[in-house]
């Protein structure tokens, strides 16, 4: 009997939807539903190749784009994937490399297929619903842009590191950017070198009112015979203290006045690593990587998996209609109407930034840090907390402050004494304002209630001796706020650069300091002589000025890469004929090679100094330089030797793998964890 022959079942094709990572393709999977499969593409699989230049100079800067080897088997699978899908989403960043992903995602999987375009700046149900329901066009303005940066940092790294390979070491690096950067870095620490301290002497006097002695104050001299102090040595100090010991101290000026301490603007990239790293201590790479993981979602328990803050690489401070009503609403209702100021507070952001964007906020106002603590580590609570508050706080009204301003005269000199007390706190009782700087603490001193032509008591003189100091060593918040104003690099670079330069060991942390290396400075004074106008502030701001009116279509994003590129390739010609050997001297150790019996010599290479066999490729013996710090594990007697990994620079123990001990910095063992590593 011939068997009946059944319908055939279709294949229910589901809509495929790419994002960068698992963790937010597993929140959009949730979201989306059964009728989706969610992939991630682990960022970029399409780029220029490692081993070539891979940019076609003679064909108007043509970029030769290849699968990343490492990428190879992601994307064979979201081929085979988007072969049985009935559509395709590119839901990934709403930023230039988000929008260049999705381009060559398009272009690698997008034949024959309807392609859609999923933009959101927060992963939650409803932005991704309405994400899906609006779903936009490739911007080729945003592509372009990106292409721009990535040729123009192609073409600038593959000239000039192996100048840097062939007149220092092998290994080394410069790049558009980061070697600006590094050329801040190096002169700033020059400045402190080449600064003299002067002397000076301050003079504060402890004064009470005639009838109380209990009231003391303390005022500091501000004139000596209508000029500001110039007091330079003890002597001078101390014949000015015998004098004013004499005199008759009298109340010239008395004046009281209010004063209001606005809220600062919601966060954006660069206020939030700065901010983050003046009130936790945390480095722009670690504060962003704390930041994505916010963003790309957290289980809250029985409420599900949420993206607890918006997009975290912006640099807008506008808040959305909706966010803007909702946050309003939380201070009337929690704090009072008292607190809430009469119209919606609008803060500008800086030229040319992406409005469509919004400032760094929770995605829900009343997902309080004490709400989600049980679902955070401790550094994604902390940060959280900085990044819920601030929001809340740029809705709320001023602090104000009553301020008493006491002025007395003594021998010809002045001094004054500020008294400050909070009125109302306004937007503090939400956003503490001090920080780990002892300049942002408020004058407390209490004054007593005086009078003009009102006798003092002297009841004590205190000279002191000070020194002026040089300007201090760039942190990761103040280089942060200089590139910024400079405008060198964007938002979403500056950690990539910061940890670039510490992982080629070009910058050194010492406590919250980047040092330059010998290393650094070498690479950045051969490149200053050499190329003067590609590691001019100005130049490289100009540069970014271009790009970004290249992302507005104002500008070609061919002609911006021929400007550059014509008189750059002249000054390349010349370096390679004029650079003069710069390689680091070796330096003997004093110790024999326990292999051939050579003096061993200390080396430098990429990854900074090491001890080596000056006998070179016959013997290979090598070493690390440990840091002389003992290893702090119970029972082991090495010492700790910084090392490196894909994940950034650590420190280990030279008795491994006997003993396994690894830390992040020698002052904290095991303290954080390593932080990951981007490439700038």
């Amino acid at each position: 009997m011939k068997k009946k022959k059944g319908k055939k079942r279709k294949l229910k094709h589901k809509k495929l939807v790419i994002v960068e990572s698992p963790t937010k393709a597993k929140m959009l999977e949730r979201f989306l539903g059964r009728k989706y499969k969610v992939i991630a593409s682990m960022g970029h699989l399409i780029d220029l190749p490692k081993s070539t230049m891979g940019i076609d100079i003679e064909n108007d800067f043509t970029p030769k784009y290849i699968v990343i080897r490492k990428r190879g088997s992601v994307m064979k699978t979201l081929r085979q994937a988007a072969k049985q899908a009935s559509e395709l989403w590119l839901a990934t960043d709403p930023d230039r490399e988000g929008e260049a992903i999705s381009w060559h995602l398009r272009g690698a999987l997008g034949e024959d297929k309807e392609v859609r375009r999923a933009v959101f700046h927060e992963i939650t149900p409803h932005a991704i619903e309405e994400a899906f329901k609006n779903p936009h066009t490739l911007d080729m303005n945003k592509v372009n842009a990106q292409q721009a940066r990535r040729v123009l940092d192609r073409l600038v790294g593959y000239n000039l590191s192996p100048l840097l390979w062939k007149k220092i070491t092998r290994g080394l690096s410069a790049g558009r950017v980061q070697s600006v950067t590094l050329r801040l870095i190096v002169e700033r620490e020059r400045e402190i070198r080449a600064f003299v301290p002067k002397e000076y002497w301050s003079i504060e006097a402890e004064l009470s009112p005639k009838d109380s002695k209990k009231e003391r104050f303390t005022a500091g001299l501000v004139r000596v015979e209508e000029n500001e102090p110039d007091i330079k040595t003890e002597t001078q100090a101390g014949d000015l203290v015998e004098r004013l010991k004499k005199a008759s101290w009298v109340v010239s000026k008395v004046s009281e006045g209010k004063r209001r301490r606005n809220p600062s603007a919601p966060f954006t990239t660069s206020t939030l690593q700065q901010e983050s790293y003046n009130k936790l201590r945390y480095s722009a790479s670690r504060t962003m990587r704390l930041a994505q993981q916010l963003y790309e979602g957290v289980e809250l328990g029985k409420e599900g998996a949420e993206g607890l803050i918006t997009y975290m690489r912006t640099d807008s401070v506008r808040l959305s209609l909706e966010a803007e009503k909702q946050i309003r609403s939380f201070i009337e209702r929690e704090y009072g109407s008292e607190y809430l100021t009469e119209k919606p507070k609008r803060y500008r952001s800086k030229k040319r930034a992406q409005e469509a964007h919004e400032a760094i906020r929770p995605t829900d106002m009343h997902q309080t840090p004490e709400h989600v603590k049980q679902y955070l580590t401790p550094d994604q609570l902390k940060l959280y907390r900085l990044i819920w508050a601030r929001a809340i706080a740029s809705q709320m009204n001023p602090a104000v402050y009553s301020v008493t301003t006491l002025e007395m005269t003594a021998e010809k000199c002045l001094f004054r004494a500020v008294g400050s007390r909070l009125v109302f706190d306004g937007f503090t009782k939400v956003y503490d304002i001090t920080s780990k700087k002892s300049d942002d603490q408020e004058a407390t001193q209490t004054l007593p209630h005086l009078a003009v032509g009102d006798h003092l008591n002297l009841l004590e003189l205190i000279p002191a001796q000070h020194f002026t100091k040089p300007p201090p060593r760039f942190s990761d918040a103040s280089l942060v706020k200089t590139l910024e104003e400079n405008g060198i690099g964007r938002p979403s670079t500056y950690a990539p650069i910061i940890r670039t330069l510490v992982d080629r060991h070009y910058v050194e942390r010492r406590a919250a300091a980047l040092t330059p290396t010998e290393l650094g400075e070498t690479v950045n004074d051969l490149l200053v002589e050499h190329f003067p106008k590609i590691l001019d502030v100005e130049f490289t701001a100009r540069m970014e000025e271009e790009l970004d009116a290249v992302e507005e279509g104002q500008v070609e994003w061919h002609k911006c890469v021929h400007e550059f590129y014509g008189p750059f390739e002249k000054t390349v010609e010349v370096a390679n004929e004029k650079m003069g050997d710069a390689r680091l001297e070796m330096k003997e150790t004093g110790e024999d090679c326990p292999k051939c019996g050579k003096g061993l010599v200390i080396r430098w290479g990429r990854n900074g100094k090491f001890i080596s066999c000056p006998g070179f490729p016959d013997c290979r013996y090598a070493r690390s330089i440990t840091t002389g710090v003992k290893c702090p594990k119970d029972g082991c007697d090495g010492e700790l030797v910084k090392r490196r990994s894909k994940r950034g620079a650590f420190y280990g123990c030279t008795n491994y793998p006997t003993c396994r001990q690894v830390q992040r910095d020698l002052e904290k063992p095991d303290a954080e964890e390593k932080e990951e590593t981007s490439e700038a």
